[in-house]
């Protein structure tokens, strides 16, 4: 009896051995890889789809930008507060769970987002779809990290890398489709059946992992997290908010920004001294991690920015379609895709640094060009600064990546995972809400400029008038009463529209500022790995 008993646990171990997802086979973890591209590729595409639908949106329901940038915020906001929490739960409940219930919260909002009649029920539809993305993408990185090891790693995340690629090239362009030929409900709706394919993958592939050392959960570190970032962002967005007639001095918006300071400052103190911190703030003591964490603040916050303004930009002012305004997203991620392997192999076998430079120079250069847009910017000169955009994305973020974990040791992966994807969406969030208030107030600037540049009684003014009149005569069959006005608003319409191109130029500026200024953390980062990593 014993030995048949032995046999069967032979012939079981056999067997595991050489079924292709089980985590000792040579295939497994490539694999997994795959089924942790297909989430991040959902996570991702909803980051992106829904920015070409934004002018619709807006028509649909009546409200400015103002309001419908908190569709994005509260996506990005939601994410970065599950993104340190996700990291606890997994190791207390099982990877694998975890990671199948936020494809399922993904989904769900998801739908509910495709069923939304107003905004303020799209925002929080959004904010289930942000819990749900922000379970699914720490938790990939760290699964990856956990079962590549150091040599193959930088490879491996440049080829997760391209998932992300994948969803800034064709949720641009597929969103755009589906709101110029359908409704704009549908940007969410194409999530549904990508969620459904990923969990039955992810029941198929995915093997259970528990951490056994989990600490205590740090509820007072998630409270202050969760007041501070809503607060302050509302605080940013309502500052100069059409509706707020008082802006920064409003008492509402003072509250929020007294109320955010306080609970920053109370979740900093509870995470540096407690033993087990909702977000472990001494991994950013680790020299290179701290380095890196900084550079991906200062490029989330131009890069989700710059992306949330291109889309206005082209319909609003260019006159393009969605579809067209998404298409010129296309080339972006592609040369991400295709650039993000070269550059983690590159970083496997050369300095991290050679790419990583060249790609902020690029970048910054790319936002640069952008400050130059005008009403007669031409199609390729916005492809040109695109195409450089995405060259310079695909060569810094997978050697960032690896060199930023470069001296942390295996076991902080899960949490250093969650703390770079929590800085990456809150330095999204904070570039949409403070370029979308730069932008309100630049283009108040603007138009008070040009406005005042204009002089009624100049016998130009009168003279471009007289030939508007004249000509609205001649083509639109106006009488003359009726020709002079329409002459008046053609030049004060043109007006606005310079001024809100003055607007999102001053803000590309500021993000290439921003992007450069992120060259000194790059460069003064180590590229040698220790011999006996610090404890943290």
């Amino acid at each position: 009896m014993k030995q048949v008993t032995l046999s069967h646990k032979l012939r079981r171990k056999l067997r595991n051995r050489s079924s292709a997802f089980h985590p000792r086979h040579d295939s497994y973890k490539w694999f997994l890889l795959a089924n942790i591209m297909l989430g991040t590729f959902m996570a991702v595409l909803d980051s992106t789809i829904v920015n070409v639908g934004l002018p619709k949106i807006m028509a649909s329901f009546g409200v400015g930008i103002d309001k419908i940038e908190w569709v994005v915020t509260a996506y990005m906001l939601s994410m970065a507060v599950m993104l340190p929490t996700s990291g606890w739960l997994a190791d207390r409940f099982g990877y694998k769970r975890l990671y199948f219930l936020g494809l399922l919260m993904f989904t769900i909002g998801s739908m509910l987002c495709g069923m939304s009649h107003d905004e303020n029920t799209l925002i929080l539809s959004r904010i289930v779809q942000g819990l749900g993305a922000g379970t699914i993408q720490p938790l990939g990185m760290a699964i990856i990290t956990r079962e590549f090891p150091p040599k193959e790693r930088g490879m491996a995340i440049g080829f997760w890398a391209i998932s992300a690629a994948a969803s800034v090239s064709f949720g641009p362009l597929i969103g755009g489709y589906l709101v110029d030929n359908f409704t704009w409900q549908l940007i969410f709706d194409v999530n549904i059946p990508f969620g459904i394919a990923a969990m039955v993958f992810t029941i198929l592939i995915q093997n259970e992992y528990i951490n056994r050392r989990a600490g205590k959960f740090d509820l007072v570190g998630l409270i202050s997290v969760i007041t501070f970032l809503p607060l302050m962002l509302y605080a940013l967005s309502e500052g100069s908010a059409a509706s707020n007639s008082a802006g920064w001095s409003a008492p509402y918006v003072l509250v929020c920004f007294a109320i955010s300071i306080l609970a920053l400052a109370i979740f900093i103190t509870k995470e540096l001294t407690t033993d087990h911190p909702l977000i472990d703030l001494r991994l950013l003591g680790d020299y290179n991690f701290g380095m890196g964490n900084l550079v991906m603040l200062v490029f989330s916050m131009g890069m989700f920015g710059s992306t949330f303004l291109m889309p206005l930009y082209l319909q609003n002012s260019m006159g393009y379609t969605a579809v067209q305004a998404g298409a010129v997203f296309l080339p972006v991620g592609i040369i991400q895709g295709f650039m993000s392997p070269v550059a983690g192999k590159v970083s496997d076998v050369w300095s991290p640094k050679i790419p990583m430079i060249l790609g902020v120079v690029v970048l910054g250069f790319s936002f640069w060009l952008n400050s130059q847009l005008s009403y007669l910017t031409e199609h390729s000169f916005v492809m040109a600064s695109l195409y450089l955009r995405g060259f310079a994305m695909g060569i810094i973020f997978t050697p960032l990546s690896n060199l930023s974990l470069l001296t942390l040791p295996r076991e902080k992966m899960a949490q250093a995972s969650g703390i770079s994807n929590t800085v990456r969406q809150l330095g999204g969030s904070l570039g949409v809400a403070i370029f979308t208030t730069m932008l309100t107030t630049r283009v108040n600037y603007h138009s008070q400029m040009f406005g005042s540049a204009i002089q009624a009684g100049s016998q130009q003014f009168k003279n471009i008038a007289g030939e508007i009149s004249h000509f609205a005569q001649q083509h639109t069959g106006s009488n003359i009463a009726a020709a002079a006005q329409q002459s008046k608003y053609m030049i004060l319409s043109h007006v606005s529209k310079q001024a809100y191109i003055a607007g999102i130029d001053d803000d590309f500026l500021m993000a290439s500022v921003l992007t450069f200024l992120g060259l000194i953390p790059v460069i003064i980062m180590k590229t040698k790995h220790k011999k006996s990593p610090v404890k943290v």
